[in-house]
């Protein structure tokens, strides 16, 4: 029953019905209008879904935040639904049917453990670009995924049967950012609550980094791990501390031709130099109302980019104009306007809210840029690639016609990109005057255009612009991830001869959100991030070091120099094929369509509450860490070094996604068991399998291991012998003999995607504790979820300053009685000639939810344990609950 005791809800007419409403006001009376929009949305949310003193504490922490700008309070977020994608669902999933294969083997009915909330899966990672700049590319391109991945996907089809609320979108169906903008996301929505109906804002989490773009269209929503996930799923809230946040005032208005990439970019550089890891940050001023919805997204998706958990866009005008545009009901718009009107949760451009900090950015000023060739925070004029690049020390071999810097893949990819129309019709008309003037791409650029949904080919193709993308290289190759996420493909020929040579340090130019080295493909350690249309023009060039503000881009049929500024087209070009091209009814239409992918119906999926594993499988093996024998690692312990690393160290460098190296030993280990060393799929395709994710993990040619620098790939040190071994295998040495590991790191450890294998590959390496100068917000949430201790190093306790050596060891003294957010922890570096180096390391715990994780060993053991515990004491209803 409802809890009205302190701050009852409020009937409400919103377009000729009545709801219940939390009442905003009545909780913080004229002080709402000082509250950023995001806490206005957790401070509905609390209201909604807490009672009693808990509720009254959440009101008052976020009243009294307003006073500071910061606050040290918890509060309980209780989104609507999750969204995952297959690379991501896959693990989850699979931990679920391990956990119900251990809840069976304790005595409990096992189908008992079901998600609460609807679960929207994916299947947008797995897609490779084998077939390009050929007809039927997409097609074949969809028969390689579907082969390859047909059993991982007979086990997505199976979790969709025997799990409640489990919805799988098929591949083809778009990237899931896109199906969540373009078909999911509601902004507003009804729920029935003890029998009455209320109007609620559509709040979510979704298993991948990028979830903040449906900030641009007003969804509160943002990434989380797999394990974090698998916590809400099964109905504990997620406990934060109340974020600071940031606000972006925008004003001015874009220049003509300057894109959403561009600008996308340029808060990328401002705020991650600002320093905004784990904040909320949200965009106000009058700037803001010259953006379309789209823009917005774009902006937004770049959060993890920039660190921050939220990318925030209030709903206005420009949102309703996104919603009819997509093809949402009038009636459903009209409710959202009178919902957010009512709430004080319309936009107002005028409004100055209480920000922690602020950052001005004048539209005015931004430029075309690109940025890299390693980080998307580093930010370039479109013409300094070549100055760039000379950091790359790179000199090459004689002998070789292509140029040193050779664009090795022209990719226009990534949900960052492809779900604003303005960006591919820009693309598609730099493609046909490319076209009109007689260009080609060098045969050695490999070429791929991957839309995050399937209405870019109505549009572009109403546009008159798909013949045109076809004509200069860049047809459609799929609706997926693709390059971006590291399904790149194999490299061109030329390219990959004269690399073998020391001819060519090629580079990959791509619209995606992340340069990362090895990233997109294993070979490829340099990148740049640009806007669609900029992608078209170096992929024209073919070298990545070309000045395209003085050289040009190519020569034209006619022997004339063509320069950039004769390809790019005008704000009002855009405009006019815009209006055009794109019809409200394409967006449900075509989803539909591709949903009805007739190879993903034809696949057989097995029955039943358990899944039958196959021993001999190579995707698919029940893991050893969904069991209830696993407990914590917290405690007072003297450990070896596993590794030690420098800054910088991504999720892609712990557990990469990309292709498997044929002459790697993880590529050894499969071939072993069955499968064809010419056709390992990737990294990502095999998450379901623990053995061959140990064996991946750390698996990156450009990681540097300061613990054995020169050691081959994923390989350490054995401290007792002195013998350079592989990574797992050492582990299982020092496990063996009893001993504990951890890991030691610099800056920013864990940035990147959302992949809870980053964490679970430490966790199964035997690594008790990472000891780093600074975490990353989602990579941390996993470590905690696997039961790994993140602490946080003093300023002056780099890896390098530290200088440990093979022999020393890491004393940690943490038990679980005494652990406590952001508390103390005393670490003693024990050196090998007896001397002791003591550090005031601090326990990188945020909330009690997380401390009491840790007492538990991890999510999955905290499930598992409560599990039963309910099943025992008759607590179980139809499907579980878990307790806050």
């Amino acid at each position: 029953m409802e809890n009205t005791e302190n701050f009852p809800p409020r009937a409400a007419d919103l377009d000729g019905a009545r709801y219940l409403v939390a009442d905003l006001r009545g909780a913080l009376g004229e002080r709402l209008a000082r509250m950023p929009v995001v806490l206005r949305l957790l401070l509905e949310n609390v209201l909604r879904t807490t009672q009693g003193q808990e509720r009254a504490g959440a009101v008052q922490a976020l009243a009294d935040w307003l006073e500071r700008g910061t606050s040290e309070a918890e509060i309980a977020y209780q989104p609507g639904r999750v969204l995952m994608h297959d690379t991501t669902s896959t693990p989850a999933l699979v931990d679920i049917a391990a956990m119900r294969d251990a809840l069976h083997e304790a005595g409990v009915d096992p189908a008992l453990l079901n998600p609460v909330l609807p679960v929207d899966v994916s299947v947008d990672h797995s897609l490779a670009v084998e077939a390009y700049a050929a007809a039927g590319a997409a097609q074949a391109n969809m028969g390689h995924e579907i082969r390859r991945n047909a059993e991982r996907y007979r086990f997505l089809r199976w979790a969709s049967k025997a799990l409640d609320k489990v919805r799988i979108h098929p591949p083809g169906t778009g990237i899931m950012h896109t199906i969540n903008l373009e078909q999911l996301a509601t902004v507003v929505t009804t729920e029935r609550r003890a029998g009455a109906l209320w109007a609620v804002p559509d709040m979510m989490l979704g298993t991948d980094s990028h979830t903040p773009m449906v900030n641009g269209i007003g969804v509160l929503g943002w990434g989380v791990g797999g394990l974090e996930a698998q916590t809400v799923m099964f109905g504990m809230p997620t406990m934060l501390r109340i974020p600071e946040v940031i606000g972006v005032r925008l004003t001015g208005a874009l220049r003509p031709g300057v894109q959403a990439s561009d600008l996308a970019l340029v808060v990328t550089s401002r705020l991650r130099a600002m320093g905004v890891a784990g904040e909320f940050v949200e965009y106000f001023g009058s700037g803001v109302s010259t953006l379309a919805a789209g823009e917005r997204a774009v902006i937004a998706n770049m959060a993890p980019e920039y660190g921050a958990t939220t990318g925030y866009f209030a709903v206005d005008g420009r949102t309703l104009d996104y919603l009819r545009a997509t093809g949402r009901s009038e009636e459903s718009i009209r409710l959202v306007e009178a919902y957010m009107r009512h709430q004080g949760l319309w936009f107002d451009p005028a409004a100055e809210p209480r920000y922690t900090r602020v950052l001005e950015i004048d539209l005015d000023t931004v430029g075309w840029h690109i940025a890299g060739p390693r980080r998307p925070q580093d930010l370039l004029d479109y013409g300094d690639s070549a100055r760039a690049l000379q950091d790359a020390a790179f000199t090459p071999q004689p002998g070789s016609a292509l140029p040193p810097h050779a664009v090795a893949l022209a990719a226009i990819t990534s949900c960052t990109n492809t779900s604003d129309p303005a960006l591919l019709i820009a693309a598609g008309l730099v493609a046909r005057k490319a076209r009109a003037l007689g260009l080609r791409v060098p045969p050695w650029v490999k070429t791929s255009l991957a839309p995050g949904s399937p209405a870019a080919a109505s549009y572009l193709e109403r546009a008159g612009l798909l013949d045109d993308l076809e004509a200069v290289g860049f047809g459609i190759v799929g609706y997926g991830c693709t390059t971006c996420i590291g399904n790149s493909g194999p490299l061109t020929e030329p390219i990959r001869q004269a690399q073998q040579a020391g001819q060519v340090k090629a580079v990959a130019i791509q619209s995606g959100n992340r340069n990362f080295p090895g990233r997109v493909h294993p070979d490829i350690e340099l990148g740049f991030l640009m806007s669609p249309p900029m992608v078209i023009a170096f992929g024209l060039g073919g070298d990545a070091a070309r000045d395209l503000r003085t050289e040009p881009v190519q020569t034209g049929a006619d022997g004339r120099p063509v320069m950039l500024a004769d390809l790019m087209p005008t704000r009002g070009e855009v405009q006019a094929l815009l209006a055009q091209a794109l019809r409200p009814d394409d967006f449900a239409r075509d989803f539909a369509r591709a949903s009805l992918n007739p190879a993903w119906h034809a696949l057989q999926a097995p029955q039943g509450a358990l899944f039958p594993w196959n021993p001999q499988s190579t995707a698919l093996r029940r893991p050893p860490f969904a069991s209830l024998s696993e407990g914590s690692q917290l405690g007072r312990y003297q450990a070896h070094p596993l590794l030690v690393v420098g800054d910088d160290v991504t999720t892609d460098h712990i557990s990469p996604a990309s292709a498997i190296p044929p002459d790697s030993l993880v590529a050894d280990f499969l071939v072993e068991r069955g499968d064809d060393r010419g056709d390992l799929n990737v990294f990502a395709s095999r998450r379901g399998n623990w053995e061959v994710m140990l064996r991946a993990s750390f698996h990156s040619k450009t990681l540097g291991n300061l613990l054995a620098p020169g050691a081959p790939v994923a390989h350490t040190v054995h401290a007792p012998s002195g013998q350079v071994l592989p990574l797992w295998e050492v582990a299982q040495r020092y496990r063996d003999a009893g001993q504990s590991v951890v890991l030691v790191a610099g800056e920013r450890y864990g940035t990147g995607s959302s992949r809870d294998w980053a964490a679970k590959g430490q966790r199964l390496l035997g690594i008790r504790a990472v000891l780093a100068m600074s975490f990353e917000r989602i990579h941390r949430s996993n470590l905690i979820g696997m039961g790994i201790l993140p602490l946080r190093l003093p300023r002056d306790a780099s890896p390098q300053a530290l200088q440990i050596a093979p022999g020393d060891r890491v004393e940690v003294d943490a038990p679980a009685a005494s652990l406590a957010p952001r508390c103390p922890v005393a670490v003693r570096i024990l050196r090998r000639d007896g001397s002791v180096q003591p550090l005031a390391a601090t326990a990188a715990v945020e909330t009690q939810l997380e401390v009491d994780l840790l007492r538990r060993g991890g999510v999955i053991p905290s499930i598992l344990q409560q599990a039963v515990a309910q099943a025992r004491r008759g607590c179980l209803g139809p499907s579980m609950t878990m307790a806050a």
